[in-house]
């Protein structure tokens, strides 16, 4: 960008809440470049924005300074990791985008980029909430033409960092020492935290913070990105030697997407799960606080949430309805208002490595049925629940014996174990297939012997009960 391009006057677009503030600017076609995020500033401070974000061009670089767009790739000179990746049989691996920002409704707290391409469409919406909590969607969705499916490899979403943001907290740990905290300077390079779990696991780092040296609970400024995923996703924090643009790093996330996981074909989309930001000039206790507020508000949030026993840890596998019936009966005394029967009720569920995903009241345990410790329950006014796992089986099971073609996994046989689980391939068609085994299955089995009194005879072996 010319000095003169920098004297013309762009279109910004502000989100403002809570004393945070995300500035986007617009000066043509292209994708809006990201100018702040981060404390709010005074109107004249914003005014001058465009001209402060706009440096000199370094020696061996790129001629014109580039800018940092709301998707940085290495169209636009960013040479990090980038924002979007996706090709079509190998091509159109570099789209130009020509993109409109809108506040849709006229609404204050929402600005929403819609982005064109040879072959793709881009929508970016980005919330800022009354608590000062970013979150930003983007949905892809393929307008080319031809039968050739958009491969999408990554969609990412960063936001840029000061100078001043030196250090990076993160969390990691294992079984039994989750949320193990660990610090790292902000060095050159990228710090990247993924996970290919498949959920968020026990070293997920559920928020990635940076912040100025020494930021602790109460004290220093913080800029921190949560991926609102728990499957396969990843957290970074990204500094160049050159910089990212006008600033120094960026912060940011998103799905992480296996090579084939994502084919879009014409017409279809793919929506990115929700990326959240959150900014404190009160150290980590203020992102917390943010954080708190903002769900609590959420609409979704049940109206009552129910005080709750749940037996697992009080008698683990060894079911019996007397000491049961008198662990509802402390429990009714402290006032808890739903008792939840965990692990062990069904089919031939003695320990862990059998019985999974055999849905039926076990005869053996429970000769009468669940019925009396039901209404022992429901007698002390509290709500009965019960435990279940639909998506996961025992190879040592009634069902997997029956259909061992319903475990997912590759067509060279089962993958490996984890805690003696496979999964449940629910996804898979037959019919009313795995989901009618699996969660219609799990309905129509567990909940009409919930009030029988008679006992439950368990299915002969390799002979499942189908209703």
């Amino acid at each position: 960008m010319s000095l003169s391009d920098a004297l013309t006057t762009p279109t910004l677009h502000l989100l403002r809440a809570a004393g945070t503030l995300l500035v986007l600017e617009t000066s043509g076609p292209g994708l809006p470049r990201v100018l702040h995020w981060g404390a709010d500033l005074p109107e004249a401070a914003v005014a001058r924005l465009p001209l402060v974000t706009t440096g000199p061009a370094p020696h061996s670089a790129l001629d014109q300074p580039w800018p940092l767009t709301v998707l940085p790739t290495a169209a636009d000179g960013w040479l990090g990791t980038p924002a979007y990746a996706a090709h079509r049989a190998g091509a159109f691996t570099a789209p130009r985008w020509e993109a409109e920002t809108t506040h849709p409704d006229g609404r204050a707290d929402v600005l929403h980029v819609a982005a064109q391409s040879e072959h793709a469409r881009l929508d970016i919406d980005y919330h800022l909430d009354a608590h000062g909590v970013l979150r930003v969607r983007c949905t892809v969705r393929h307008t080319g033409a031809g039968p050739e499916p958009l491969d999408v490899a990554a969609v990412r979403v960063v936001l840029p960092l000061p100078p001043r943001a030196g250090e990076v907290l993160d969390l990691t740990g294992r079984w039994c020492r989750e949320r193990s905290p660990q610090r790292s300077a902000l060095d050159e390079g990228t710090h990247l935290r993924a996970s290919r779990r498949g959920r968020t696991g026990h070293d997920a780092t559920l928020l990635l913070s940076a912040g100025v040296p020494g930021f602790d609970f109460r004290s220093g400024e913080v800029w921190a990105v949560h991926v609102a995923w728990s499957g396969n996703h990843e957290h970074l924090v990204e500094r160049l030697p050159e910089g990212a643009g006008p600033h120094s790093a960026v912060i940011g996330g998103g799905e992480l997407l296996e090579p084939g996981e994502v084919r879009i074909a014409p017409g279809q989309s793919y929506t990115a799960p929700d990326i959240v930001f959150v900014h404190s000039t009160a150290g980590l206790d203020g992102i917390s606080a943010r954080l708190h507020e903002s769900q609590r508000a959420q609409h979704r949030r049940p109206a009552r949430r129910p005080l709750v026993l749940n037996t697992w840890e009080a008698v683990y596998f060894d079911h019996d309805l007397e000491r049961l019936t008198a662990l509802a009966d402390v429990a009714a005394r402290v006032g808890v208002e739903r008792f939840v029967l965990d692990d062990g009720w069904f089919g031939g569920r003695r320990h862990d490595r059998a019985g999974l995903g055999d849905w039926v009241v076990s005869a053996d345990v429970w000769p009468q049925g669940l019925a009396p410790l039901v209404q022992h329950v429901k007698a002390h006014g509290m709500e009965f629940g019960l435990w279940f796992e639909p998506e996961m089986v025992n190879a040592d099971s009634d069902l997997v014996r029956a259909h061992p073609d319903w475990v997912l996994g590759p067509r060279a046989g089962h993958p490996r174990e984890w805690r003696h689980q496979q999964v449940l391939d629910l996804a898979k068609p037959r019919g009313g297939g795995v989901r009618g085994a699996g969660h219609q299955r799990t309905r129509r089995r567990v909940r009409p012997r919930l009030h029988q009194v008679g006992p439950q005879p368990r299915p002969a072996r390799g002979r499942p009960q189908r209703r």
